[in-house]
């Protein structure tokens, strides 16, 4: 069974839905513990509610370094398969990465490589987009730039507004990262060579999967 560490800064809506399927037994894996960076992400009390060891690190209250040190030494002490960003706002750092690479999994609402960073519903609204959506990854050194795993594309209407779009990609993002976290966990996804994606033996496009 794949030991499974979830860091998060919100809400936590996508640790919930990754919850749910750990309890409904559709994922092969077990959440051992969620970091945060922010004291007032509610995703805590959801851990804690679930019986999961948490873990503060809080980045407003100290240096970028000694944060970056921390949180790498917490992970570790985890010895988790792997790291999965859900709502996780801070940046993680080259180190990081490298000692995961291949092993961390984030979550962005936009159709990547389309609108990386903040504000994407505002964008989908100010470029007249016809379609937006969620995409899955797995993290690199480069900021929501990692090879592509899975996509979910919804329409979007003239009626659209900020809100509405992110209520409509935030159910989509509660559908797909789990099943990637499913998959993961059963050994049918990889990362190889020159950031290539596999799954059930085959090679992903750069793309990745649609639905």
């Amino acid at each position: 069974m794949k030991r499974i560490v979830i860091l998060v800064s919100g809400y936590g809506s996508n640790l919930q839905a990754i919850l749910d399927s750990c309890k409904k037994r559709e994922i092969s894996g077990k959440i051992v513990s969620v970091v945060s960076n922010d004291c007032q992400a509610f995703a805590i009390e959801r851990a804690r509610l679930a019986n999961i060891t948490t873990y503060l690190v809080a980045s407003k209250l100290n240096k970028k370094d000694f944060f970056n040190q921390k949180l790498l030494k917490i992970v570790d002490s985890c010895d988790p398969d792997l790291v999965v960003l859900a709502g996780y706002m801070k940046i993680l750092d080259i180190e990081f990465v490298l000692s995961y690479f291949g092993r961390i999994l984030n979550i962005h609402p936009s159709l990547l490589p389309k609108y990386p960073g903040l504000y994407t519903h505002r964008q989908v609204l100010k470029y007249r987009d016809t379609q937006h959506g969620a995409s899955v990854h797995f993290v690199t050194e480069k900021v929501d730039a990692g090879p592509l795993i899975l996509q979910a594309k919804i329409p979007v209407s003239c009626n659209d507004t900020e809100y509405t779009l992110s209520v409509k990609v935030k159910e989509q993002e509660h559908k797909i990262y789990p099943l990637v976290v499913k998959w993961f966990s059963e050994g049918r996804l990889e990362m190889r060579g020159n950031n290539q994606v596999w799954l059930d033996g085959c090679k992903l496009p750069p793309s990745g999967m649609c639905i």
